[in-house]
């Protein structure tokens, strides 16, 4: 039996987080190789296969919507970084942590809780190698004589400073991937914040000796840095490493592995490599969105030539929506109103391509209501992983989905903005809240995409009854069933 029809039975069956595909298939294929590519601040409109009218050339994006999925109506946890990529890696809404609202600041400890299964802790108890190449953004321990840290949320710029100069960044840091599950890890950390050094799993690989760098980009935060550091490499070296990783997998076939591989870009500071500057009429930052198309041309380019077309599972997404407005006859959220940091849709829907060549159906579009952080019940369902009741509170299994576009896999959703408010969506209606939750707006994005007409004094009985549901939801713990 072909492993697709093996995978479309254990769906219907709804016994999908219970039975390992390669154990249940028999065909000696072996779990799939999983990549996820997450971009940071790409718009909704900025590849051409989201966005007819483009003004960015995306054809390696393209080529992935027509060998795979294409969502329309996929959804970030929230419309800012550091949430986002806890819900991805946690199956969990961020505001159930400390963090109420923005991002973590830097040498801000880890988000992610010591004893929370995340995406790569769960897929080492099957077996898999894990790494995780580029932005980490969810907090280190840094290591000071004194073992002063700081609060999550606690944004006091002297706060940071003092805790800046006490850092020895000599010693082994704690937290980070490695605590989170990762086999590997190699990056900067955050490209727009200091400390500006390269870490290779727990350890500072240069010193920020510069205690003032001149050169750092408009957009960025000043502070210690690697002497002659330069934010341009970021992005080539991270992709470099990406790259020679699959190479060094494919050596070790017998072994499935997971790369997430999340990007610099096109985040400010805005500074696309050379090769790529003039190849978008959007100016830099369209220039950098090209290059982000390239780098995931490159990524599928090696997995197929290292042997891994047919078995590997690539997702590529953003962590919210764009910052840039539109102009020049582009728009990089489309027609979305808001933008990154905002509650209405363009702070929080993105693009979100899944390729799976032989158990997805290429050029297949699916208007279904997804989230980013439903990532984590989906790999267990296809791993064969029951997840616990304290995991994964807020994710749901998308493969029933992903092998029938015309199938729901779930009614709502909650997004989250900087500034704390929140929005729950249920079909076709959406409710806006302000940070405490008191509902404001009431939107219908079945007929108003735009979310131009507010609808809230007309449905006082649908305010109510998301108000509800969202206030359930945030009291208690979870939004999905135990039992899933």
């Amino acid at each position: 039996m072909k492993r697709r029809n093996v995978i479309q039975l254990i769906c219907a069956t709804g016994i999908a987080a219970a039975i390992p595909l390669s154990a249940s298939a028999k065909d000696g294929t072996r779990n799939p190789n999983i990549v996820v590519i997450l971009a940071d601040d790409m718009g909704y409109g900025d590849a051409g296969c989201y966005n007819a009218n483009s003004k960015v050339p995306t054809p390696h994006l393209d080529q992935m919507a027509g060998e795979g999925m294409r969502f329309t109506d996929a959804h970030t946890p929230s419309a800012v970084c550091s949430p986002t990529r806890y819900g991805l890696l946690t199956g969990r809404y961020a505001w159930r942590t400390e963090l109420k609202k923005g991002v973590l600041g830097a040498w801000d400890r880890p988000l992610i809780e010591k004893d929370r299964l995340t995406l790569a802790s769960m897929l080492s108890q099957h077996d898999y190698h894990t790494a995780c190449i580029g932005k980490w953004h969810l907090g280190w321990e840094w290591k000071t004589a004194d073992g002063r840290a700081l609060q999550i949320g606690q944004v006091k710029h002297e706060l940071r400073v003092k805790l800046a100069k006490a850092v020895d960044y000599t010693l082994p840091l704690g937290g980070g991937a490695s605590s989170a599950g990762f086999d590997y890890y190699f990056g900067d950390d955050v490209v727009n914040q200091p400390p500006y050094v390269w870490i290779e799993n727990n350890q500072c690989m240069t010193q920020p000796t510069e205690p003032l760098l001149e050169s750092i980009r408009h957009g960025s935060s000043n502070g210690p840095a690697t002497p002659g550091w330069d934010q341009t490499n970021v992005l080539p070296r991270i992709t470099q490493r990406a790259l020679q990783y699959i190479q060094e997998r494919g050596k070790e076939k017998d072994t499935p592995f997971l790369l997430y591989f999340p990007l610099t870009a096109p985040h400010v500071p805005v500074m696309p490599s050379t090769p790529y500057i003039g190849k978008s009429v959007f100016g830099p930052y369209g220039d950098f969105v090209h290059q982000v198309d390239d780098i995931v041309g490159q990524i599928i380019h090696a997995l197929d030539r290292n042997g891994f077309a047919e078995n590997t599972l690539v997702i590529f997404t953003s962590d919210n929506g764009s910052f840039a407005t539109p102009k020049m006859g582009h728009s990089p959220n489309g027609e979305l109103r808001g933008r990154k940091t905002q509650i209405f849709e363009g702070g929080h829907r993105v693009p979100f391509l899944v390729r799976w060549l032989g158990t997805i159906d290429g050029g297949s579009v699916n208007h279904q209501l997804v989230g980013v952080h439903d990532v984590m019940a989906t790999v267990a369902a296809i791993v064969g992983h029951e997840l616990p009741a304290d995991a994964a509170e807020d994710s749901v299994n998308l493969m029933p989905t992903l092998l029938n576009a015309s199938r729901s896999v779930r009614q709502d959703l909650v997004h989250h903005s900087r500034s704390g408010e929140f929005a729950i969506r249920d079909g076709d209606w959406k409710l806006i809240t302000d940070s405490k939750r008191k509902p404001v707006l009431l939107f219908n994005v079945g007929n108003d995409l735009a979310e131009t007409n507010s609808l809230y004094d007309q449905h006082p009985e649908v305010v109510k009854r998301l108000a509800d549901k969202l206030e359930k939801q945030c009291q208690s713990g979870r939004s999905v069933k135990p039992d899933r």
